[in-house]
């Protein structure tokens, strides 16, 4: 059987190698457009910040590595130009000779991935304008801070990759502004006041997050001199344009492989619609495992994944992808890490999901261990079934393990009760004595009983709170404006207060604010109300002060 597999990165690379082992006998060729083939893309912005020192670790293998390890045939500098369904060859252009040869298949697989979108603005041609997707643009961008040529830079696009880069640029000593089109950075991945808190933590850094502008043009003679934006023009050394990536699938017009937006269809087992042709990684559609819709995830883990899977059913067993969760980590400038998996709370509500959410601020391991922090959490569930369905987590600890426990919660449809009693691993230097992912399921069970009443950070910001009056209820007195309850004193009616009146306890982390209403119900008071996340969330309440 000949499999030709067009694109040599992740999802290509990880189908061929898989595909050898599982039938060594199969003829596996792969066209790859670029130099490299195997290389660690997502460490590119680390490279960059010389966190990878050296640029020979970005290259995973070599092709003729690769050829050597794995018996696959490899052919780099080698473009995909037409697809022939019908006589199933694909001509294929030699960027080094401008040679068209043809390529006859069994199976195909299009892996091409995808490329930075680069708008057409004036100046984008200019120096120092920089994408971040192949080893030589990582290697490029850090010769040029080495050299002394860039001292302050433009990042366009609130994405990871931009995000990463930045990070990474602030550690080089660059002085840094990221610029979005969207309201809010990391957009469609996190939720709203979850982004918001992220910019603000940037901005703490000398990070600048500048949001609802576009990127409209480069100013300079030769170089980058300033970043035109549909607010106002930005001085900059550099640019690099981080605002999307588009799939390499141009090659496809008219050999009627069906594709949405540039993307390709791909049912469960990875098929096209033609016969014996199959799509993974950055150029293919997948599916939502809770919505079971469409979704594109170009993610190094998905190509794999995906790939994997792919290249045991092109060796004869039948094994469906199921799909993503929308999952991701990522360091983030300001110190903070991010995780996300499953539904934000806006997803799960477009989709007409009745759902409970919860904000909670929770340690990461325990309190008096050295180097001991926080998570702040949002958990998303539905109302009737208790299912968990995503999870939001921000800190400077291990939001990767919070992260994948969800994963592995929400795909086995795991009830936050359920959630709540595993057995976790515990020792003081890892973790809390009731983990910290079991500690804000019990907060957001607390909500959905009814033993918490409250407010999340978002209906704070729109206003819900208005007519409540704030009553500060952290261990000492921390919102001088406001009246203070200190909970251990709490042993009866409470003199200044209506049982009917509207409060908003607030303390540090929410915890004091909800022992306080629990003791305030004791004692006949209906109208309370908890600040979730308190003051540690909620920073614009101190501002307020």
């Amino acid at each position: 059987m000949k499999v030709l597999i067009l694109g040599g990165v992740a999802a290509g690379t990880k189908a061929a190698a898989k595909l050898k082992r599982e039938d060594p006998a199969c003829d596996v060729c792969i066209l790859s457009k670029g130099k490299h083939i195997s290389y660690a893309g997502c460490g590119l912005p680390y490279y960059v910040g010389n966190v990878i020192h050296e640029k020979e670790a970005l290259i995973v293998n070599t092709p003729e590595k690769f050829s050597a390890l794995t018996g696959a045939d490899v052919k780099t500098e080698t473009e995909a130009i037409a697809l022939h369904p019908e006589t199933k060859t694909v001509d294929a252009k030699d960027l080094k000779t401008g040679e068209i040869s043809s390529y006859p298949y069994d199976k195909l697989v299009i892996a091409t991935g995808a490329s930075p979108f680069i708008p057409d603005i004036p100046g984008v041609h200019l120096k120092n304008v920089f994408v971040m997707r192949t080893p030589e643009d990582a290697i490029s961008l850090r010769e040029a801070i080495e050299d002394g040529s860039i001292k302050r830079a433009v990042v366009a696009g609130g994405g990871f990759i931009g995000l990463e880069v930045a990070e990474n640029l602030a550690a080089q000593g660059v002085k840094v502004s990221v610029i979005d089109f969207a309201p809010h950075i990391l957009p469609n991945f996190l939720d709203p006041d979850f982004s918001e808190y992220v910019e603000n933590k940037m901005a703490d850094q000398g990070i600048m997050p500048i949001t609802g502008v576009s990127l409209e043009g480069v100013i300079g003679t030769d170089k980058v001199e300033k970043v035109q934006t549909s607010k106002r023009a930005m001085k900059a050394d550099a640019l690099i344009i981080a605002i999307g990536i588009r799939p390499n699938t141009a090659f496809l017009e008219g050999s009627g492989i069906e594709m949405t937006k540039g993307t390709i269809l791909t049912n469960e087992y990875m098929e096209t619609n033609l016969p014996d042709i199959y799509a993974v990684g950055d150029c293919a559609m997948v599916h939502n495992r809770l919505t079971g819709k469409p979704a594109w995830s170009p993610m190094g883990s998905t190509a794999n994944i995906a790939g994997r899977i792919l290249a045991k059913d092109i060796a004869g067993s039948r094994i469906s992808y199921p799909g993503v969760l929308g999952t991701g980590v990522a360091k983030l400038p300001g110190g903070l890490n991010v995780g996300r998996t499953g539904l934000t709370e806006t997803a799960a509500k477009a989709e007409g999901m009745d759902i409970v959410s919860a904000v909670s601020v929770v340690d990461d391991k325990a309190h008096y261990y050295p180097g001991a922090g926080s998570f702040l959490v949002k958990l998303v569930a539905e109302k009737a079934s208790h299912k968990l369905l995503g999870i939001q987590v921000l800190g400077t600890g291990a939001v990767d393990k919070m992260t994948d426990i969800a994963v592995t919660a929400i795909s086995l449809g795991a009830s936050v009760e359920q959630l709540a009693s595993m057995d976790f691993a515990y020792a003081p230097p890892f973790s809390t004595a009731i983990h910290p992912i079991a500690h804000a399921v019990n907060i957001l069970l607390n909500k959905m009983n009814g033993e918490m009443d409250s407010f999340s950070p978002a209906q704070y910001q729109e206003g819900e709170a208005e007519g409540y009056r704030i009553v500060d209820c952290a261990m000492q007195p921390s919102l001088p404006n406001h009246p203070y309850l200190d909970l251990v004193k709490i042993k009866g009616e409470q003199e200044g207060y209506k049982k009917d009146e509207k409060l908003l306890l607030v303390c540090t982390k929410g915890k004091r604010a909800y022992l306080t209403q629990n003791r305030l119900k004791h004692y006949g008071y209906t109208n309370t109300k908890v600040l979730e996340g308190g003051t540690t969330f909620n920073t614009s309440i101190m501002d307020e002060e």
